[in-house]
């Protein structure tokens, strides 16, 4: 039993809990190093207190469920056979109190559960697990920044191919060729380049508009690597960009810098969404800098922390996280600047590296 499922184990007896059942795709690789999307499928980790945790797998996946977690007794199930019957065989029928994930777990699976498994109260893990992955490890930090070293190769061949009346849809297109040609995964979400006065929109949808002289042009752009994200977002002008657009990217960069200057163990996440804000608050664009400073980084893209100004939590070392401050002015356009940073024991270790100074691109 690896360090992260004796943890688990032992929250389950400060807490009552005799079964715990993982149905996430994501916390199973997180637990076991198997990583796989199972469709409609079947698929989980459970443990019942005091014995070693289970895999149940469908039977396509068993040589690899195997090869990735050689320390799991891994059950499988045909497509005819009844994966929660297999569940309960291995957890021997009886769970006590169970605890789940309430995030995860549909109703019609909560309800096939009930059906083979003996508990009179569940709980829900979520706050357990969402704990342990705050903390980096290692391990996971050596993952990370492979990823963002893979989108950074990524953006930087997107950009070569910067020209005008190319039209967003087709960067998009180099990005998601890339992505694959340089050995990612894939993206970590959907890919996003806009132009000129779409890069206003914080969600804008890429598509037929056609780049021209004078527009900002923005990636926001990540991938999957060994089952870890990366995300980075820069903003570049095509051209020479109007003097307010200058100053709208000065302020940005200047929020981002404050911002990671800020960081260090100990500091609530509001106080580092805070030092962004009031730069940007200062320099008369408050109004349009409208969403919060970033976002957890791990098996997710977004997961926890949330960096927004009412956030008290503290910073702790191995928190990895975006600072991702941006201004955006209908009709004119927007500036984002994001980065991929990690807490370290006396301060911050910034893992992007892509430069930020305002480029013009001809």
């Amino acid at each position: 039993m690896n360090s992260k499922w004796s943890q688990l184990a032992r929250h389950m007896q400060d807490n009552g809990v005799q079964t715990l059942l993982i149905t996430d795709p994501k916390h199973i690789y997180y637990l076991t190093g198997f990583l796989s999307e199972p469709h409609e499928r079947f698929l989980a980790a459970a443990m019942t207190l005091g014995q070693e945790p289970v895999l149940i797998v469908p039977a396509l996946d068993e040589e690899a469920a195997r090869a990735a977690s050689d320390t799991m007794h891994v059950y499988t199930h045909e497509d005819t056979d009844n994966p929660y019957l297999v569940l309960s065989q291995a957890l021997k029928g009886s769970a006590g109190t169970i605890a789940l994930e309430k995030n995860h777990l549909s109703v019609t699976r909560f309800e096939a559960l009930q059906e083979h498994l003996t508990f009179a109260r569940y709980r829900d893990i979520g706050p357990w697990l969402q704990d342990m992955r705050v903390r980096k490890s290692p391990e996971e930090i050596i993952k990370i920044k492979h990823a963002v070293d893979l989108i950074e190769k990524v953006l930087q061949e997107g950009v070569s191919k910067v020209r005008e009346g190319v039209t967003e849809n087709e960067l998009v297109a180099e990005i998601e060729y890339q992505i694959r040609r340089l050995g990612a995964d894939g993206p970590s979400f959907d890919s996003m380049v806009l132009f000129g006065e779409k890069t206003a929109l914080p969600h804008g949808v890429p598509g037929t508009r056609a780049l021209k002289h004078g527009d900002m042009v923005m990636f926001d752009i990540g991938v999957y690597a060994d089952g870890y994200a990366s995300d980075i977002t820069r903003t570049f002008s095509f051209g020479e960009p109007s003097p307010e657009l200058v100053r709208v990217y000065n302020t940005v960069l200047e929020a981002n810098e404050a911002a990671i200057r800020a960081i260090k163990p100990g500091v609530s996440f509001a106080s580092i969404d805070l030092a962004a804000r009031r730069v940007i608050e200062d320099a008369g664009y408050g109004p349009y800098f409208m969403h919060r400073l970033g976002h957890g980084l791990g098996i997710d893209v977004h997961e926890y922390p949330s960096i927004h100004n009412q956030n008290e939590d503290h910073l702790q070392e191995g928190n990895v996280f975006t600072v991702e401050p941006g201004v955006y002015i209908p009709n004119l356009g927007g500036v984002r600047i994001e980065d991929d940073i990690r807490v370290t024991a006396d301060g911050v270790e910034v893992l992007t590296s892509y430069p930020k100074n305002l480029t013009i691109l001809e």
